[in-house]
């Protein structure tokens, strides 16, 4: 699917200052790879008849790449941004380091240092590519293996068909009983929902954790985009009334799989109160997962994976990313990562913050990420101009939008 719909992870990290040693740093990060067997893992594609595995690999050297000292916070965001259009292949690579030496600007440092992580999706999830970022930069948290897929696995998918269709008829009927909360709804696809055109940009901003008041930073920021992005699509000629969002939300249970995640849609209420809005966001959220808990979920997940290989690459060729829908399960993204405490370093330099930039996809021009680390959590902003038009007007309004109703 990536080769249709680009989908690398960029995970920034600003630390405190320069790294007087940068060479002697970046091996530091080799030696850390190669001690870590999750980042030594590349993909070996046998051909059309079988699955793609992970096998382990050298770390390489071109899996470092440094870029020039000296710039601006706001050029490192541009470059940033254009990384988009340089995918890695997981066959060769499935992680680049991008070092960006004497920043200046850097939010929380002034001069400083910048990594960004790029990560392919295959390799892990939001909290599984963190993990592994958290490692190279110093954190003693080993990151289990996943279980790879069990040889002759397609032999049992007309038993776990079964299993799903008879767990997908109890759901139903829990639902129907109001045991478990409905399917959510979809929603008119918007401008924000555009094909991403012209001009890409990606921009942050910064928050303490106890200025985002709320049942949880997730929420409180939820509900703030819903204030920015209605009054940005509105004034775009859009009816923003029916306003929803999408939001990778981890499943319940032990992790089966490098993504350990779905896609959930929530209402962002605009026409609400702030805080009416942030109590019918949270309750959409926790109906979310009350229904991925159930069985069905599970089964359903179990039956997908013994699909044999050979019609699991049909379905994935068959894949057109140029249709359009004129509705969708959110008119933006909401990514949310707690990337732990601030015990992160480069060369001896400390970490301030950390940032992520959600692909965009076809149907989907404007996306959001919420990560924190210690107490400063990043806002992130990346839009496509079909989008959103001007993105520093956007992050204006988001930006006012998190001030409001502070404690």
């Amino acid at each position: 699917m990536s080769a249709k719909v680009p989908s690398d992870q960029f995970l920034l990290y600003g630390f405190a200052g320069t790294v007087p040693d940068l060479a002697a740093a970046v091996a530091r990060f080799g030696d850390r790879a190669r001690g870590c067997p999750e980042l030594r893992l590349r993909v070996r594609d046998g051909g059309p008849l079988t699955y793609p595995q992970w096998v382990a690999a050298d770390v390489l050297a071109n899996q470092f790449v440094m870029h020039a000292a000296g710039s601006s916070w706001a050029e490192c965001l541009a470059t940033v941004a254009g990384f988009g259009s340089d995918q890695l292949d997981p066959r060769v690579a499935a992680w680049r380091l991008h070092v960006f030496p004497a920043v200046d600007g850097v939010p929380g440092s002034g001069l400083g240092t910048v990594a960004v992580v790029q990560v392919a999706h295959a390799l892990g999830d939001g909290v599984r590519s963190s993990a592994l970022a958290a490692w190279l930069f110093g954190r003693d948290a080993r990151v289990s293996a996943v279980d790879g897929r069990p040889p002759f696995l397609g032999l049992t998918l007309p038993w776990r068909s079964y299993r799903a269709a008879r767990a997908h008829r109890q759901l139903l009927r829990d639902t129907d009983a109001g045991l478990v909360p409905p399917q959510a709804g979809s929603c008119p696809a918007l401008r924000s929902n555009s094909q991403p055109e012209g001009m890409r940009g990606v921009r942050t901003l910064l928050r303490k954790r106890s200025q985002l008041a709320g049942p949880t930073v997730t929420v409180r920021v939820l509900a703030a985009v819903s204030t920015a992005l209605a009054a940005h699509l509105r004034e775009l000629g859009d009816d923003p009334s029916q306003l929803r969002a999408e939001v990778p939300m981890a499943k319940p249970g032990e992790r089966i799989s490098h993504n350990h995640f779905g896609n959930v849609g929530v209402g962002l209420y605009p026409d609400l109160s702030t805080d009416e809005r942030m109590a019918r966001i949270a309750e959409d959220l926790e109906q979310r997962r009350r229904r991925a808990a159930h069985p069905a979920m599970l089964e359903a997940d179990r039956a997908s994976r013994a699909v044999p290989a050979p019609l699991l690459r049909w379905g994935v060729g068959r894949f057109d990313p140029t249709l359009r829908s004129p509705t969708v399960t959110g008119n933006t993204v909401v990514s949310s990562v707690n990337r732990g405490p601030a015990d992160l370093h480069f060369g001896g330099i400390p970490v301030v913050m950390t940032a992520g930039y959600p692909s965009l996809s076809p149907m989907m021009g404007l996306t959001h990420g919420v990560h924190g680390i210690g107490e400063t959590i990043a806002i992130s902003v990346h839009a496509a101009e079909s989008a959103i038009g001007d993105i520093d007007a956007y992050v204006e309004r988001l930006d006012a939008a998190l001030t409001a109703d502070r404690p």
